[in-house]
């Protein structure tokens, strides 16, 4: 009795996973993260990040967005990506009516932590049809290096 009581329960994750989900249908999905490193639905811009052994990639899909008015900066290890993308639907007026809007349009900020082995002196951006490609490179004494033996 006594190691029931310092052991998990195998079902233990599982069965959150299933009050989650009942909870989500139950109160229906209202667009709220559930966990402490994802953002909410709709977040702008979508990004992919990875890592090779030389830089960490971040590609950020800011299709609309003219390139000169996204700011990257790094600062004490956080990589910020912003800027504003334009609406091109007309202004509402008296003759204008909009029934629908689901691009996104308006100011948009990112924020993504990046490992302490990055140089933030290392950072290069390039725009390219719609797909912003940030590239971090990692310090050169924290990159692994093969030792030849004589």
């Amino acid at each position: 009795m006594i190691d029931s009581l310092f052991t998990m329960p195998r079902a233990f994750f599982p069965e959150l996973d299933r009050l989650q989900h009942e909870m989500s249908q139950l109160f229906g999905n209202i667009g709220i993260p559930t966990d402490i490193r994802s953002v909410g639905r709709g977040a702008f811009p979508a990004i992919n990040i990875g890592t090779t052994p030389e830089a960490v990639q971040v590609y950020a899909f800011v299709p609309g967005v003219d390139p000169a008015s996204i700011e990257i900066s790094v600062e004490k290890g956080v990589l910020t990506i912003a800027g504003e993308r334009i609406s091109d639907l007309p202004a509402e007026d008296d003759k204008v009516h909009v029934f629908k809007r689901e691009r996104f349009a308006g100011a948009f900020r990112r924020i993504i932590s990046l490992s302490e082995d990055v140089d933030p002196e290392q950072v290069h951006a390039v725009c390219r049809d719609g797909v912003l490609r940030v590239t971090a490179l990692k310090r050169a004494a924290t990159r692994a290096r093969k030792i030849e033996v004589k």
